[in-house]
C-alpha cells in the first residue's frame, strides 16, 4: 500500500507541474501583439523623400526604352540587364542631382554588374545620356 500511495503521489505531483507549465505558455499566447510605430511613412511620403533625394520615379514604358536606347547608344553592355541599368540609371541620377564628385567613376561602378564592366569613359557617355534625355529631372 506504501508503494502505491508513493506511486500516486509522484503522479499527482508531476500532473501539477505541467498543469503549471501549460498555464504560463497560455498567458504568453494571449498578450497583445505589438502595435506599428506611428512613424511609419505613407507611400506618397516615401515617394516625395525620394523625389527630394533626386531619385527620378520608376520610369513607365515609353520613357524606359526610351533612357535604354541613350544607355545602349553610350555603353552597350549596360543595357544587357535592363532591369538593372534603369535602376543603376535612378541611382546615378541622385548622384547627379545631388552634385556628388567623381561622377564619371561613379557611374563606372553602378552600371558594373554580373558580366557587364564599364569604364570611366563610358560612365561619362552614360552621365552625358542621362543629362540629355532630361531622365534625372525630377
Amino acid at each position: 500500500m506504501n508503494h502505491r500511495t508513493t506511486t500516486a503521489g509522484l503522479l499527482l505531483a508531476s500532473a501539477l507541474t505541467l498543469t503549471a507549465c501549460s498555464s504560463s505558455d497560455d498567458k504568453a499566447d494571449t498578450e497583445p501583439k505589438a502595435k506599428p510605430s506611428a512613424t511609419e511613412l505613407t507611400q506618397k511620403q516615401k515617394d516625395e523623400a525620394a523625389r527630394s533625394a533626386g531619385l527620378p520615379p520608376k520610369p513607365a514604358a515609353v520613357e524606359r526604352a526610351k533612357l535604354i536606347r541613350a544607355l545602349q547608344a553610350a555603353a552597350p553592355d549596360v543595357v544587357r540587364y535592363e532591369d538593372k541599368a534603369v535602376d543603376a540609371a535612378r541611382n546615378q541620377c541622385m548622384a547627379i542631382n545631388g552634385k556628388a564628385k567623381r561622377l564619371d567613376w561613379l557611374a563606372s561602378q553602378r552600371f558594373t554588374y554580373k558580366d557587364v564592366t564599364t569604364t570611366e569613359q563610358q560612365g561619362a557617355k552614360v552621365n552625358n545620356a542621362l543629362r540629355a534625355t532630361g531622365f534625372c529631372k525630377v
